[in-house]
């Protein structure tokens, strides 16, 4: 089985990156070789509106087979706002938090970001994974591309 990846909106921003480029490119490039599935959600879409020219159309690139589109529903709602009201972050990360909902409800393989600050730090993990063991979720793979990219091909 292929795994599923969630990306965030950082994942597609770092393919332009010069910091996150490479790993992010090999990443991108395990997608085009059909080894992973990325998992994108409405919150990406809304995000990208913004963004510069290439960085929205990157994904349009990639034929529609290998991502998987996943929407905001009300249980992903309600497990975002139980990480706020648990004190994991704070209410200004509430984007952050639906992003590691979505992952979680979707019961995605690995959830693949550059945010250092609240989605990629050993004690948010946790305690997002507390939250969602309490509630009766399963426990939430976060890893940056550096993680999950093979370096036996270099």
């Amino acid at each position: 089985m292929i795994p599923r990846v969630y990306i965030d909106t950082s994942i597609v921003g770092g393919y332009f990156d010069e910091e996150f480029k490479d790993a992010t490119i090999k990443l991108f490039g395990k997608l085009q070789n059909r080894k992973i599935k990325f998992v994108i959600s409405d919150l990406l879409e809304l995000e990208l509106i913004h963004a510069p020219k290439r960085v929205r159309e990157l994904l349009h690139k990639y034929p529609g087979d290998v991502l998987e589109r996943v929407e905001l529903t009300s249980k992903v709602a309600e497990l975002a706002n139980k990480y706020i009201e648990e004190q994991v972050v704070g209410y200004s990360s509430i984007e952050d938090c639906r992003y590691i909902a979505m992952a979680t409800v979707y019961r995605v393989d690995v959830l693949v970001s550059w945010n250092f600050k609240h989605i990629l730090n050993l004690n948010k993990i946790r305690a997002y994974n507390s939250v969602n063991l309490r509630f009766g979720y399963p426990v939430i793979e976060i890893r940056s591309p550096k993680e999950i990219i093979d370096y036996e091909n270099d």
